[in-house]
């Protein structure tokens, strides 16, 4: 009995050594998968956001971008990590921020508009970057071209190519005794140049002068309104960031001095613009955000990627503005907008 006792110690002692054996084995074989779909990485996607500064078109292409990523299935915290820096209308901040993005090394990075897309494009050369709300990215040296971006970056344009046209069309044929627009603008931003160019030319077919008001900055906006007044019928406000950002100082100003105001995004007549010819800046940062899934779950590169527009053109009218900056709204008018467009 004594031998069998031995026996069995022993092999008890045997069988635990087995156990934990197999238990340290499990230890260091690393983390289990936690069955992600559709080609979803455990890994934590680090996505960098330079915005060139705040306002509502920016904000909701920002909002669209974030909300495709979500639909897609990332999980901010969990999957995916966003590090938003406004660039507050400073050119050296947004170099500043993309130099930041690059040694973070940031899985994609994405630019919201052309002076933070410029600085990207130029700082950071081996991480995909998409950009948002750029007017001319051929202009503004960021692609080679439309189909072909050829390099690191692509991205969506803000710009419909019968958006501006239409406008023009649209103040020449319904503000009273047109003679004259006036025009707010930057024109030191690329994207504001080719926005005024355009409708300079569309105007000028039109037999219509353009009084131009330059600004180099928004505490420059209110003046550059004011000198406005007695010279024009009508004010156009391109997509100027500089502008858009003190769009209430033109819209206060105007209603003043009854000229209405024209402007180049829908998102500035739900701010006090009078009427625009546009679309959903947060359509357009949604179609960027898809974009962005296509590089980081389908592996596509932004050189193979084609720049990307605006899909629809809708007028969009404010009542109460129109009202309150002396331009009468006609029933033909009403006609044309979706009620969705139909601010008040």
């Amino acid at each position: 009995m004594k031998f069998s006792r031995q026996v069995v110690l022993i092999f008890l002692l045997a069988a635990l050594i087995v156990v934990s054996a197999c238990g340290a084995e499990g230890t260091d074989s690393g983390p289990v998968s936690t069955g992600n779909t559709e080609g979803m990485s455990s890994k934590k996607i680090k996505i960098g956001i330079t915005q060139i500064v705040e306002h509502l078109s920016l904000d909701e292409a920002r909002r669209g971008f974030v909300q495709a990523l979500k639909d897609a299935g990332y999980v901010e915290g969990e999957t995916l990590e966003i590090d938003f820096q406004n660039a507050q209308g400073d050119l050296s901040n947004a170099a500043t921020i993309t130099q930041k993005f690059a040694s973070d090394k940031k899985d994609l990075v994405l630019a919201i508009a052309t002076p933070t897309a410029q600085a990207a494009a130029q700082n950071i050369k081996n991480k995909p970057i998409l950009f948002t709300a750029v007017t001319d990215p051929i202009g503004a040296g960021l692609v080679q071209s439309i189909e072909k971006p050829g390099a690191n970056v692509t991205g969506t344009a803000d710009l419909h190519p019968d958006a501006i046209s239409k406008l023009m069309e649209f103040i020449a044929s319904n503000v009273k005794d047109i003679k004259a627009v006036g025009i707010i603008a930057n024109e030191g931003e690329q994207n504001t140049h080719i926005n005024v160019k355009q409708a300079v030319d569309a105007l000028s077919k039109l037999g219509v002068e353009v009084v131009k008001a330059p600004v180099a900055n928004s505490s420059e906006v209110k003046q550059a309104t004011e000198s406005l007044a007695g010279k024009v019928q009508a004010i156009y406000v391109p997509s100027d960031n500089t502008v858009v950002s003190a769009l209430a100082t033109v819209i206060s100003v105007a209603s003043d001095i009854k000229i209405p105001t024209f402007v180049a995004d829908k998102d500035s007549v739900k701010n006090g613009g009078v009427a625009s010819y546009g679309f959903e800046y947060f359509d357009l940062g949604y179609s960027t955000g898809k974009m962005a899934i296509e590089i980081l779950k389908e592996g596509k590169k932004p050189a193979d990627l084609a720049v990307k527009y605006p899909e629809t053109l809708d007028l969009a009218l404010n009542l109460k503005a129109a009202a309150s900056q002396g331009f009468d709204v006609t029933a033909a008018m009403k006609a044309e907008v979706k009620q969705e467009n139909l601010f008040e």
